[in-house]
This record gives structure tokens, C-alpha cells and sequence, in this order.
């Protein structure tokens, strides 16, 4: 069953009539807490209330190609340029990034602390079969977790009970390595806004492939003529102003900057 949780945080200034739009949105961005600090001031800028629908990249990408949205926010630039190619946006739009981290035991078992490179991090892992949380459940962060295990060469095919796919979200892959004192990838958003660290710790960071751009879909409206294709066009333009840079690039927690604006 997909889980998707809406929310609605809306803050209306003067007299602009409220609209409504459906936004799609990874669940590592929601828990990132951004969102908390952009739907407030998206509402008093616009008049926009945007509910968020909040799954993985794979199924906010469905969410798109089925009609079910206005728009998306997601990161995984393959999917996204084929969500394009096949026509159900009509185009794609960096906004921020961060980056991908390895978490694990503070003791770090599988020793990649040291680790030259990710892929050098993964084949420790693998080699000494450590527990890893695998997300498991096709979003964004899941699918660049494959492609580097594939990159080192290894195939989670051949893995064994050491590899654990959870089909869950940020939060409750990360709950669950922390009860396992396990390895696990995630963004450092989520990391940072995470409870629940235990006795984990960030043990790997810095390889370039490990970047982690997020970037705005609107669904097309040849293709669902019922979509809101207007108030998604008036949403990306607010999501590539000074007001939206300003409060991008000065999220923080803990004094660690979260998300840097790209958008151009």
C-alpha cells in the first residue's frame, strides 16, 4: 500500500484568494523540515496552499504520469529526463542540492572511514558483510544507492541476510539501522534532522558522486488537461526567487546548512 501523507500548511496575506495544488515530494525532503519553512511563506507570497504528497521518487514520478499531482519534486535525474522524454512534464527544473552520506556504528566495523572513494566504502562493507538498511522502496535515495553498488561492483542480487531492504521511507529505513546498528545511505538533510542517531555516525562523505540534486516537475496538461498547470508554473517561479534562495540557503539545524540553491 503506498503511503503518502498530505500536508497542508497554508498562511494567507491580504486579500489573495487561497488556490490549491497537489505537490509530490521525496520523503528524505519532508524530513528534511525544509518543507515546514517554505510552505508558510509560499502561501503568503502566492496564495498557493500546497498539499504535499509524500513518497518515494518512484511513486511521486507514477503520481505524475497518472494525473494524480500538478507537480513533482524529486531526485533522480534519470527518471526525471525520462518522465520528461515520454511526455508527462514538459520540463525539468533544478532547484537545490545537497549531498549523500554513509552513516554506521561509530566503531565502524567494516572500517570506511578511510575510504578512498564510496565505492572502495561499499566493497568494505560488502566483503566483511556488515548489516546495511537498504531503503528498498524505489525512491530517489534508493535508486543512487544501486547504481553505486553497481559501480563497485557488486550486484545486491548475490547479497546475503546482511542486507536489509526495508520498503520504507527516510525516517524509518534510519530508525531501523539505528536499532541494528547498521550501515546505511541517506541524505544529510534527513541525517541532521534525525532523532533517532543512537550510536550511529556519519563514517563516509565527500566522494562528487555523491551529490544529491533535487529538481521541480510540473505535470503536463496535454497530456491531463484537469492538472493546474498554472498555479504549478506560478509555484516554480516562486521556487527560483531571491525570497525562495534566501530561505533555501538559510536552513539550518544544529548550524549546518541543509540545502544550497541552485536554481537558475
Amino acid at each position: 500500500m503506498i503511503k503518502a501523507l498530505s500536508v497542508c500548511l497554508a498562511l494567507m496575506a491580504g486579500s489573495v484568494a487561497a488556490e490549491d495544488l497537489k505537490l509530490a515530494v521525496t520523503t528524505s525532503f519532508h524530513n528534511s523540515g525544509l518543507s515546514e519553512v517554505l510552505l508558510p511563506a509560499i502561501a503568503q507570497d502566492t496564495g498557493i496552499t500546497v498539499h504535499l504528497l509524500i513518497v518515494g521518487t518512484g511513486q511521486a514520478l507514477r503520481l505524475g504520469q497518472a494525473g494524480d499531482v500538478d507537480a513533482i519534486l524529486v531526485h533522480s535525474k534519470p527518471a526525471e529526463e525520462a518522465f520528461v522524454a515520454e511526455g508527462y512534464g514538459p520540463h525539468r527544473r533544478e532547484i537545490m542540492y545537497n549531498d549523500f552520506v554513509i552513516v554506521g556504528p561509530a566503531h565502524d566495523p567494516a572500517g570506511i572511514a578511510d575510504a578512498s572513494s564510496v565505492a572502495q566504502a561499499l566493497t568494505r562493507i560488502a566483503e566483511s558483510e556488515k548489516a546495511f538498511v537498504s531503503r528498498g522502496d524505489d525512491s530517489g535515495t534508493h535508486k543512487k544507492e544501486l547504481s553505486l553498488w553497481d559501480a563497485s561492483g557488486q550486484d545486491v542480487q548475490d547479497f546475503g541476510t546482511w542486507y536489509r531492504a526495508v520498503g520504507a521511507g527516510m525516517g524509518a529505513a534510519l530508525n531501523t539501522a539505528s536499532g541494528m546498528k547498521a550501515y546505511i545511505m541517506t541524505d544529510r538533510a534527513s541525517w541532521l534532522n534525525f532523532a533517532n542517531k543512537g550510536d550511529l555516525a556519519v563514517l563516509f562523505a565527500g566522494d562528487p558522486v555523491l551529490f544529491n540534486q533535487y529538481a521541480y516537475l510540473p505535470v503536463s496538461k496535454s497530456r491531463h488537461g484537469h492538472v493546474q498547470a498554472d498555479l504549478a508554473a506560478k509555484l516554480e517561479t516562486w521556487l527560483v526567487s531571491d525570497a525562495a534562495q534566501m530561505l533555501i540557503d538559510g536552513y539550518q539545524i544544529g548550524g549546518e546548512h541543509l540545502f544550497k540553491f541552485n536554481a537558475d
